[in-house]
């Protein structure tokens, strides 16, 4: 079972209609929406790419995993 991941988004409502939102954990990690369930949607999807994206430029080098408790 792959453990789930929690990020924090934070909205901004646009006078003319929509919602972009930005994740506070991913620089990198923006999009927008016409309805909030939209916005969401397409914040997953930015998430999963910047993910697929730090995965695969860290394969060229070594890593240290580094836990920290909550």
């Amino acid at each position: 079972m792959t453990a789930k991941r929690r990020f924090t988004i934070i909205i901004q409502e646009d006078p003319e209609g929509g919602y972009a939102g930005r994740c506070l954990e991913l620089r990198g990690a923006i999009s927008e929406g016409k309805t909030l369930e939209e916005l969401r949607k397409n914040m997953t999807e930015a998430i999963e790419l910047v993910l697929e994206s730090l995965e695969e430029n860290a394969k060229k080098y070594k890593k240290l995993v580094i836990e920290i408790p909550s």
